[in-house]
């Protein structure tokens, strides 16, 4: 049986799926300066047609505009007989998602980012006539408060590669998305680049399949851009470096490859593909198949006392018969609340309160605030108020598991957010993309990805 590890935030229960080792094969379609990254991305859809397998183009918004504009029908119907992703309105162009989310919270983030995303969305969406199935991040420019602003777009898988948060190298759920990210050893990609060894891949990649087989299934990452197939530089890379911003009058085509270099790079892929296909173990899949195989997670709660000695000694995923329940499904369950989709909290909160314990009545007032907060805006709150006094979230989550119910004072207990640890701390590292301004850090934007590890 293959399970995926859920861990952070209500949608979180561990679903399963049978058996096979599932590829996901995906293309960053973005190129619309350089005319023959058209011609790259049809070639592509073509060739894994004849091959029987359908991939995943995640399309910028001008991308397909550029398509429309000159009149590339050929490319536009090549690319729907595959799962079409979302990939942003302008990829590169500044400000990009990071920027503009790390000067933002939690609320107006997700709101600022369905404002400048919401139309490249629906043009991708009209012109290719067909649902979008995911997102991805341009580069490196995460920020958790897309989530809900994808969620809104009616998208529920997020597939990409990142180092920002990751569980154990296979898909998870967070923040209400199926996430195919940081896949580490399971992220395979034949490099292109001459000299490089193909058959050391292939070899890489027997192993691995091998090792999920033996686990029971499991899921491998790869992807490309349909430009690399032209060019020998990114075309990004040669306009917005460290956050450059030239009039499109001055954009700059980037260099080609010869006609033959192309030909050995479409060799590698066809190559990659038949090798893996000989495998009768091995099912290449889209973004949409991993959300009907994996499904969206309804917990099932186990005995109230697991739940509660589990989130009295730290607030993190439980694995119980088998299924995953996240820390907010067991805090929903604790504060007597039926399964519903929620965000975790806003901001980061500090308890004040300085006596080791409160008296129970008015612990179950606190409690009752909780509910309605969480009733009323469907995320957890930052805090709870015992008068003018508070706890943070975490703080109350791990005090109300391990009440006993009877005590005249509820005795006060410290969290320890142990999913935390499951999102990167390096600021800097995480978010080292080329386009990014140099120096950049995304260090608050991990904090805020942070609380919404519940």
């Amino acid at each position: 049986m293959l399970r995926i590890i859920c861990l952070l935030m209500s949608l979180c229960f561990t679903a399963t799926a049978a058996g096979p080792v599932y590829v996901v094969l995906w293309f960053d379609t973005e190129d619309y300066m350089e005319p023959s990254a058209d011609d790259a991305a049809l070639r592509i859809a073509r060739d894994l047609t004849s091959l029987g397998v359908r991939g995943v183009f995640k399309v910028v918004g001008e991308k397909a505009r550029v398509l429309e504009q000159r009149n590339r029908q050929d490319v536009i119907r090549a690319l729907a007989q595959h799962d079409i992703g979302y990939h942003t309105d302008f990829h590169s162009v500044p400000p990009t998602p990071s920027l503009y989310l790390r000067e933002s919270g939690w609320t107006d983030g997700a709101e600022e980012f369905f404002r400048l995303e919401s139309k490249g969305a629906s043009d991708v969406k009209r012109i290719f006539g067909k649902q979008l199935n995911c997102y991805g991040q341009p580069g490196s420019s995460w920020g958790p408060q897309t989530n809900p602003a994808l969620r809104r777009m009616g998208i529920h898988v997020y597939l990409d590669e990142g180092s920002q948060v990751g569980v154990e190298s296979q898909p998870f759920w967070y923040g209400g998305l199926l996430h195919i990210f940081n896949m580490g050893k399971f992220l395979i990609r034949p490099s292109l680049e001459k000299g490089d060894s193909l058959q050391d891949t292939l070899k890489q990649f027997d192993g691995l399949a091998a090792e999920l087989t033996a686990r029971g299934g499991g899921v491998i990452s790869t992807y490309y851009h349909p430009t690399e197939f032209v060019t020998t530089e990114f075309w990004d890379g040669v306009n917005f470096s460290h956050g450059a911003g030239p009039e499109r009058k001055d954009w700059k085509l980037p260099r080609r490859r010869t006609p033959e270099d192309s030909e050995r790079c479409y060799r590698i892929l066809t190559a990659y593909v038949q090798h893996a296909l000989k495998n009768p173990n091995v099912k290449f899949v889209t973004a949409k198949e991993l959300l009907e195989l994996y499904g969206s997670p309804i917990p099932h709660y186990p005995d109230r006392a697991v739940i509660q000695k589990h989130m009295a000694e730290r607030q993190t995923f439980a694995i119980a018969n088998g299924e995953t329940l996240s820390a907010a499904d067991m805090l929903l369950n604790l504060l007597g609340l039926t399964h519903m989709e929620i965000d975790g909290p806003a901001r980061r909160a500090e308890t004040t309160l300085k006596t080791a314990s409160i008296p129970r009545e008015r612990f179950a007032r606190m409690s009752r605030e909780a509910v309605g907060f969480i009733q009323a805006y469907k995320r957890l709150p930052d805090l709870v108020w015992a008068e003018s006094e508070k706890l943070s979230i975490g703080d109350f989550a791990a005090t109300l598991a391990a009440d006993d119910g009877k005590s005249p004072d509820v005795a006060v207990r410290k969290a320890n957010l142990e999913f935390e640890r499951y999102f990167s701390t390096d600021g800097k590292g995480s978010f080292g993309w080329v386009i990014h301004p140099q120096g950049f850090d995304g260090s608050a934007l991990l904090d805020l990805g942070r609380l919404q590890g519940w």
